[in-house]
């Protein structure tokens, strides 16, 4: 293998342009003194944990079901995410937005509840609370109906009243509290309450307040079914709240919040047409997708005029659909045409970091809105030191100029749950039409812009860089060529792991959001002379592959014959390939295509010693991962996919026994694969489950007097965890091999 060739450096932070004297000094210093050492620390973050970070931090315009279409998801029952189920979503680059319901299906199992409601409260509550009666009436039907409900809204709404008057008012009494830490996979062993209704029923209820979700742990279909069919046992009523920011997949979440858009538009309405005529204009779709969008007065009595005029038959449906849209871009356009006495520059910056940060931390959002003001500050007044108030507008202000909302919401970090104040646009849509709209309509700010994102890129905190990354991803969405040579392409070739990872992520989101020819730039990086191009292009392939496994596999496979290929002594870079491209293939037999996956390995898997080198080292790197929501029956993730697939008789058991025999038998992984079979005999002894599944996969692993004495003298020298006695289930599994 050849020595490393001259990679770009990645240049650390230097000072802001325009700081004064002593603060410039003092950031070089600093950059001097840490430079160096920041780039020996830099490795390359684990390929799970950064797909997590890219989950997680991503914004909710690109929360395109990204759990799954990033190859997540855990094998067990009809949560088998593995199996392809396919979460709906949106990505507003212009158009309209639909939203899916499916029905519910689930599972079952015991716990306990949390308390208990006392009746009187349930009564003072009911008497005091004020809601208009239709938008109740709807309610309760429809949580009489489906038993579950799940309610939507901001923290101090009222949603959690709400829930307690539907249950009051449904007769569903007694009212158990379910502790909001509950895990959505465990929703149904939550519901195990006891208590008698009134009158001859026995009814009960149990609220769910503001459940606790993540985008690697979401409220799914399958968990409200299994819920419903708890319910239906003890005919009791669910009622579950949400923020706004909640992962629900598949989901139809109610949203609850006061209705003063549609009041002020029939208001309007009122004044140019009939009682009747209004009535049904307030029905059309579009007048409920504008009224969805919290636009601003003006712009609601235009639409009525506009309605009025679509009544009247002046005008066709076409003006009534883009009205939205339109008073949307020419909204982003007023921000940025204003002059600075209307709107200030400070301002314009805060903009645009909201956009870049839109539903992430305020403070956050606020500190690198400052950093970008004072690169804009720079390019508009070279000369002058770019000064930044200390105190400025107040919060309130700020976010009813850029007509957002403040909330609560947790954050996640390495730590867990962190409540924030967030900040986040009234329209979703704002974001990519601001961020479009600079970018092009703008060119003057795009060294600030472009200098600022570079920053970010630097950034220690996963969401600065991830929201870094999902910027550029929506410049690559409006102009693909400047975004690749003055972003992209030199993160891609830095010698630093950060600077790639952020340009992966930024391609991953890119082709997320639709930007044409994504894996044409892997597939030529992944044969290109420069070896960073090469690392980014596996690690993207790892993450967008699930929707084109074949192309795929088949570029690492062509970089993995490349690697071995090449007779020279392998480097550390060279080290970190082959890791790289084993995590890639693993994260691509556990994603959603992983029937595909597995197929195609099983095709290749003696095409040549380097293929089935990266074919076997990745089976048995997939071997080794569980999901971090588990299984409910508490199996590794490969696991559980052979025991789904082997009670239907599917191929895919016997090709994964397959694997497992071959990496068992190659003397270049036998030893990995002993202990990851050791790792799910430990998991076994305290997993049913396990356990089950581990004899159903045992018996199919001995096919040779060779295999058994292999198989056999695990489970007899199994030392139990961190010096422990053996396990005892290795004993009773060692009865499940056919003797040779």
């Amino acid at each position: 293998m050849s020595e490393p060739q001259a990679e770009r450096p990645g240049s650390p932070p230097g000072p802001a342009p325009g700081a004064p004297a002593g603060e410039a000094q003092a950031e070089q210093t600093q950059a001097a003194g840490t430079g160096e050492e920041t780039e020996e620390r830099d490795q390359p973050q684990d390929v799970w944990a950064a797909r997590r970070d890219l989950v997680d931090h991503s914004p909710r315009t690109m929360n395109i079901g990204a759990r799954t279409r990033f190859g997540g998801g855990t094998v067990h029952g009809d949560q088998n995410n593995l199996a392809g189920n396919q979460i709906t979503g949106d990505v507003f680059l212009g158009g309209k937005t639909e939203v899916h319901h499916w029905s519910f299906a689930g599972l079952s199992g015991s716990a306990t509840v949390s308390g208990e409601v006392p009746r009187q409260r349930l009564e003072r509550l009911d008497a005091s609370f004020t809601a208009a009666e239709e938008t109740v009436g709807e309610l309760l039907d429809r949580l009489r109906r489906d038993r579950v409900l799940v309610l939507s809204g901001t923290r101090f709404s009222g949603r959690r009243t709400a829930a307690l008057v539907l249950l009051h008012r449904l007769g569903a009494v007694p009212v158990h509290v379910l502790d909001r830490d509950t895990a959505p996979g465990s929703l149904a062993d939550r519901l195990t309450g006891t208590g008698t209704g009134t009158g001859e029923r026995q009814v009960r209820g149990y609220v769910l307040g503001d459940l606790a979700t993540r985008r690697g742990s979401p409220l799914r279909e399958p968990h409200l079914l299994a819920a419903r069919g708890r319910l239906a046992e003890q005919d009791a009523y669910l009622v579950i709240t949400v923020g706004h920011t909640a992962v629900l997949e598949d989901v139809a979440a109610v949203p609850w919040k006061p209705p003063a858009g549609a009041e002020v538009l029939a208001a309007h309405l009122r004044t140019h047409v009939d009682p009747d005529t209004a009535a049904g204009l307030l029905r059309l779709p579009a007048v409920t997708d504008f009224l969805a969008r919290g636009h601003r007065l003006r712009e609601t009595a235009g639409f009525a005029r506009l309605l009025a005029r679509y009544a009247a038959g002046e005008v066709t449906e076409e003006p009534i659909t883009a009205f939205s849209w339109l008073s949307l871009e020419n909204q982003v356009q007023e921000w940025f045409e204003e002059d600075e006495s209307t709107l200030h520059l400070r301002d314009k910056a805060f903009l645009v970091a909201l956009a870049a940060f839109d539903g992430g931390p305020y403070a956050l959002t606020a500190e690198l809105s400052d950093l970008l003001y004072r690169f804009l500050l720079h390019t508009q007044q070279p000369g002058r030191p770019a000064e930044v108030p200390v105190f400025g507008t107040h919060i309130d202000k700020r976010l009813q100029l850029a007509r957002a909302e403040g909330y609560e919401d947790d954050e996640h970090t390495e730590w867990g749950p962190v409540t924030q104040f967030k900040a986040k646009f009234l329209d979703e849509r704002v974001p990519l039409v601001l961020l479009r709209l600079v970018w092009t309509g703008h060119p003057s700010a795009r060294p600030a812009l472009i200098e600022w994102l570079r920053r970010l890129a630097d950034d220690g905190r996963p969401l600065v860089r991830t929201r870094a990354a999902a910027t550029v991803a929506v410049l690559a969405r409006t102009d693909l060529p400047s975004a690749m040579a003055l972003v992209i392409q030199p993160w891609a070739t830095s010698r630093l792991f950060r600077h790639r990872l952020v340009a992966v992520n930024s391609l991953t989101l890119a082709h997320l959001v639709g930007t044409p020819n994504i894996p044409r730039i892997l597939d030529d990086w992944s044969g290109d002379d420069d070896r960073a191009l090469r690392w980014v292009a596996a690690r993207a392939y790892a993450l967008i592959g699930p929707e084109l496994p074949g192309q795929a596999l088949a570029a690492l496979r062509k970089a993995t014959r490349s690697l071995y290929a090449d007779p020279a002594e392998p480097d550390e870079f060279d080290l970190e390939m082959v890791r790289e491209l084993s995590d890639a293939v693993a994260l691509l037999l556990l994603s959603p295509a992983h029937d595909q996956v597995l197929k195609e390995l099983l095709t290749h898997l003696d095409d040549d010693p380097a293929v089935n080198a990266l074919t076997l080292t990745a089976f048995v790197n997939a071997c080794g991962h569980q999901e971090e929501d588990g299984d409910p029956a508490g199996r590794p993730t490969v696991l559980a996919w052979y025991a789904d697939t082997a009670a239907g008789g599917d191929q895919a058991a016997a090709g994964l026994a397959f694997l497992w025999r071959r990496a068992l038998a190659d003397r270049h992984t036998t030893r990995l694969a002993l202990d990851a079979l050791g790792e799910w005999v430990l998991i076994a002894d305290h997993s049913p489950g396990t356990e089950w599944a581990l004899a159903a996969l045992l018996p199919h692993l001995v096919t040779t007097p060779t295999e058994y004495q292999r198989l056999s003298h695990l489970l007899r020298t199994m030392p139990g965890r961190d010096g422990a006695p053996p396990p005892r289930v290795a004993a009773r599994l060692l009865t499940t091999l056919p003797p040779r």
